[in-house]
């Protein structure tokens, strides 16, 4: 039995696979993409979560702290201040936050701690054709945790997906092949560098696992997040349409659109996201899904 961090467990998505599923987040991620939708994954560490709004500034927290993590000013505004650098994580804070501002990001769980929460909803998934989709941050970044939750959950019957990005080992994905339902695998951008450049790594090793899915058997629904001012070109949305013609393993496509959820979650952890763009309007996503729909015979959805 392995042992890793989870960040989230979602239960009745019904976005991330077929039926209703339980989305398990698992922390870390070797991606820095610019307009990261959860960021609080990207660190495999726990992390301080504080959210400001539902503060009433009771001061227990500090308190409590014995590492003077948590202090008050109040001219010429009350406000809470927070320096995470001194943070231990002993969790006294939160315990004592009764509005729940404060909140660890991120649990070290066990396999089976892990599939007991999973199976409370079993029936959910018998009726719907559903079960669970590991998420993240990368899953395959906790590889041996997240390859021992996939073999457990096919001990119990369950159908099983993984949203990847797709950098980790040939090895991860070799193993995961047998054990993975559906691969919701990400295709960010288009080119080596422009790729390097919205994420932070290249996209080589993201390809080579692509094609290694679909040699293997595997099913594949390719993610496409759509961010204006970044991948919003013609060229891309070409890209996309071609790979999912010559990828036998792709079955469909997914339209993601840009939202800025992000960059609240990033204030919540103490980290600042720069990149700054608008949601593509309604409109927009369906000329793109027209546009990629005339290039290919794969179905192709806005998510």
């Amino acid at each position: 039995m392995k042992y890793g961090t989870v960040f989230n467990i979602q239960k009745f998505s019904i976005h991330d696979g077929p039926g209703i599923r339980t989305n398990v987040f698992l922390k870390g991620c070797p991606l820095r993409c610019k307009w990261c939708h959860n960021p609080e994954g990207l660190s495999r560490e726990s992390e301080l979560e504080f959210e400001e709004s539902k503060c009433v500034y009771c001061r227990k927290c500090e308190f409590v702290c014995e590492q003077k993590v948590h202090s008050f000013t109040e001219f010429p505004e009350l406000k809470h201040n927070i320096d995470r650098s001194l943070c231990i994580l002993c969790g006294k804070c939160v315990e004592e936050c009764l509005p729940r501002a404060l909140k660890i990001v991120g649990n070290k769980m066990s396999t089976d701690e892990v599939i007991e929460k999973v199976m409370a909803d079993k029936m959910f998934y018998e009726t719907s054709g559903g079960g669970i989709t590991l998420s993240g941050g990368e899953p395959f970044y906790q590889a041996e945790f997240a390859l021992d939750i996939l073999r457990a959950a096919k001990e119990k019957g369950l159908n099983t997906a993984v949203e990847t990005c797709g950098f980790c080992s040939k090895e991860a994905i070799k193993e995961a092949v047998s054990l993975v339902d559906l691969f919701l695998f990400d295709y960010k951008a288009t080119g080596e560098e422009l790729h390097k450049e919205l994420t932070g790594v290249s996209n080589k090793v993201i390809l080579e696992n692509l094609r290694h899915i679909s040699d293997l058997g595997g099913r594949i629904t390719l993610r496409c997040p759509i961010i204006p001012g970044a991948n919003d070109f013609e060229e891309h949305f070409a890209a996309i349409a071609s790979l999912a013609e010559k990828t036998e393993g792709i079955v469909s496509v997914e339209l993601e659109a840009y939202h800025s959820l992000g960059v609240g979650k990033s204030s919540k952890i103490g980290k600042v996201q720069e990149f700054e763009t608008t949601a593509p309007s309604d409109e927009r996503m369906k000329e793109i899904l027209e546009y990629i729909s005339s290039r290919t015979s794969k179905p192709v959805k806005i998510s």
